[in-house]
């Protein structure tokens, strides 16, 4: 397994957008399905010792993944990701947004529009996230509230559960 692998996480404050871009060692296939298939998503996408628990998931255009980030005690914090586009194996969009358990959107806190492209390197996969905000605001809550700390714990996770894989 490698460890060096990429994490590059770009704060553009005049385009409202962060840039991320994370390798991973395993093919596109195997990080496709991380990425877009919920027994997958709720063993990686929250970071220790949170867990993330799906709702619902219909991963196509016009559907959404409605899940849970769990605490230790038990707490709640919901949020939803609406697919807008969906090229297989490539790319897909969503717009992000915390909600409540039943998928209203909270309009007091931080939404975004995902960009999240898959490139195949061979033994690797890189996956480039281009994040836009409509408010300048709404970027700078969701570095405060530590995004990028708990985004690389999570994609950490899904290296091991990768790894486990092979």
């Amino acid at each position: 397994m490698r460890t060096n692998l990429t994490f590059d996480f770009i704060v553009d404050k005049e385009k409202k957008s962060i840039l991320i871009k994370r390798e991973f060692d395993a093919p596109v296939s195997m990080v496709w399905d991380a990425y877009t298939k919920s027994e997958y998503l709720d063993q990686w996408w929250a970071p220790r010792p949170w867990k993330a628990r799906t709702k619902e998931m219909d991963f196509r255009p016009g559907g959404q993944w409605l899940y849970a980030m769990v605490g230790p005690e038990g707490e709640e914090h919901w949020a939803i990701a609406r697919y807008n586009a969906v090229t297989p194996q490539q790319s897909f969009d969503v717009q992000d947004a915390f909600t409540d358990a039943a998928g209203t959107i909270n309009t007091s806190m931080p939404q975004a529009n995902w960009k999240v492209t898959f490139h195949n390197q061979g033994d690797t996969t890189l996956v480039e996230f281009v994040i836009t905000y409509e408010k300048l605001e709404d970027l700078e809550a969701t570095i405060q509230m530590g995004f990028k700390e708990g985004l690389s714990m999570a994609m950490e996770q899904l290296d091991e559960k990768l790894a486990a894989q092979k």
